[in-house]
């Protein structure tokens, strides 16, 4: 592995698994392997658990680390070729990638969508340029379309939950205040459809996510219907990807609640975080003692060190 990108940089999702599992078990075992390394960190979009999680499991093995936000720290960037630099941006990628690779030995970064340009936002402009120019290996910490490291650790999570046989598993949309990304959405279909598992998204119409990303997955428009007898329920909300970039309904019926989540089989209720209570989910739905976003926001230090770590392996 010589980036992580997206999920499918993982040769082998369920031997990832239990890597970070045994991982989690003794964190400084690899302490050495960082030793005199240092991981940079850009972020172009504001962080908790990826910022706290990543900088833990670079400790974890021994790095140091360089944080920079771009958002108030850094010049504008420039990612267009053969453009006259007359405007606001000041420092093309070109020359950003080259001098961060002399600085660091791994750069990880944080950019999400635009949710305004569909086509710029699934060329992934700030991710791949980077990942073009730089000379030392790219770390996806969430870009326009995808977060892996969420997705692996989600992969991890369910998987500590001793499955006794093939679970149902649903992704379900759910409402909020503003226009929201499907990085989450797409990472978690990526990775479940790895899995042994029986999956279903459920949506309004007009929120189907991309078709070349949930390909055979069935989709529901009955919420209730998808949630009868699941095992899983992860509750999300991205934007519509047909007209993108859009909010088509802001109305609460599609939040989770513990009603709905009675129709279950006592499932295990999952979110990346942050969420918004009473608007995404209820409060009795998020604490109860089958929640298991703790559990989530945890992991992600391991699935992040799993990664680091595969690439200090790899030189």
């Amino acid at each position: 592995m010589k980036n992580y990108l997206t999920l499918e940089d993982i040769p082998n999702l369920q031997q990832a698994v239990n890597q970070v599992i045994a991982l989690k078990k003794e964190p400084y075992s690899n302490e050495h392997l960082g030793r005199q390394k240092t991981l940079g960190m850009l972020f172009f979009n504001p962080s908790l658990r990826t910022r706290l999680s990543t900088q833990k499991a670079a400790q974890h093995l021994g790095l140091k680390t360089m944080v920079m936000n771009f958002s108030n720290e850094a010049w504008a960037l420039e990612f267009e070729d053969g453009t006259k630099m007359s405007g606001l941006r000041s420092e093309h990628i070109k020359e950003a990638a080259a001098v961060v690779s002399q600085y660091c030995d791994m750069v990880a970064i944080r950019a999400f969508a635009s949710l305004s340009d569909k086509n710029k936002d699934e060329e992934e402009q700030v991710l791949n340029n980077f990942a073009r120019y730089a000379s030392i290996p790219v770390i996806n910490m969430e870009s326009a379309t995808a977060h892996p490291l969420q997705a692996l650790a989600d992969a991890v999570t369910i998987n500590e939950q001793g499955l006794t046989k093939r679970p149902k598993i649903v992704l379900t949309w759910a409402p909020h205040p503003k226009a929201l990304p499907h990085a989450v959405g797409n990472s978690f279909s990526r990775m479940v459809q790895q899995l042994d598992a029986d999956f279903v998204i459920a949506q309004p119409q007009g929120y189907e996510l991309n078709p070349e990303i949930t390909k055979n997955t069935p989709l529901m428009y009955d919420q209730e219907e998808a949630l009868k007898d699941a095992d899983f329920v992860y509750a999300k909300n991205w934007c519509s990807y047909s007209d993108y970039g859009n909010i088509l309904r802001t109305d609460e019926q599609w939040m989770l609640t513990a009603k709905k989540m009675k129709l279950t089989h006592n499932a295990k209720f999952m979110h990346c975080l942050p969420i918004r209570r009473n608007v995404v989910v209820s409060d009795d739905v998020l604490d109860h003692s089958n929640s298991l976003v703790i559990e989530q926001a945890n992991n992600r230090t391991y699935a992040a060190q799993w990664v680091l770590k595969q690439l200090l392996e790899n030189g």
